[in-house]
């Protein structure tokens, strides 16, 4: 799994610079210190504008990502100047799988009143929906650094939920809440991802 999360890690490095014009908008991370250190709380499902995009990891995600944002600022009850939001990601790792043929899902929240979408040039005949991204019970911690170096977050996220006596059910996800658009491209070190997974009790043996 962490080979393939590195991998993830170099696709974003290069198409986030795709959706520089979004992240420049900013975000207000100061709600997200708390996750220095790992936690395990309640989040409520979220309605998502998705991108399913798959093939090579660097051209699939930059197409997915342009669309993404594209359809995001038609959809109705989306204000062309509201807030940003943060993208997200989720991946399901299969380590026999050729890096060719990984697959990722792309998404924004919106708001749940949103569940038509606009007309829209799709070019490269992705798949993008309005669906409903499941969480309930989630792990999740603050990656503060390059896309990169995750792994030793991850792997210290994992490594809690164990000990929490958890295990994972969900997808790997993260959601960008600063990068190169915000920071310049010279500022990894600042880039803030949440790394987060759904988790359920283990149960008892």
């Amino acid at each position: 799994m962490y080979k393939a999360i590195i991998i993830i890690a170099v696709v974003i490095i290069v198409v986030v610079i795709a959706v520089m014009l979004f992240m420049s908008r900013g975000n207000d991370v100061s709600q997200y210190q708390h996750l220095i250190n790992p936690a395990i709380s309640e989040l409520p499902d979220q309605n998502m504008l998705v991108v399913e995009a798959a093939g090579e990891p660097g051209d699939a995600a930059s197409k997915a990502f342009k669309l993404l944002y594209q359809v995001y600022y038609k959809l109705e009850g989306v204000a062309k100047n509201s807030r940003w939001a943060a993208p997200r990601s989720r991946w399901s790792f299969d380590e026999d799988a050729p890096q060719e043929q990984m697959a990722g899902l792309f998404g924004l929240p919106i708001p749940d009143a949103v569940t038509e979408l606009p007309e829209f040039k799709n070019p490269d005949n992705l798949n993008i929906n309005i669906s409903k991204w499941e969480y309930g019970t989630i792990a999740e911690i603050l990656h503060t650094g390059p896309y990169d170096q995750e792994v030793p977050t991850v792997k210290r996220l994992h490594d809690f939920i164990e000990e929490q006596g958890y295990t994972v059910v969900g997808a790997h996800e993260e959601e960008y809440l600063k990068g190169p658009g915000m920071l310049g491209a010279g500022n990894a070190e600042k880039y803030m991802t949440i790394i987060r997974y759904r988790v359920e009790k283990t149960a008892a043996e």
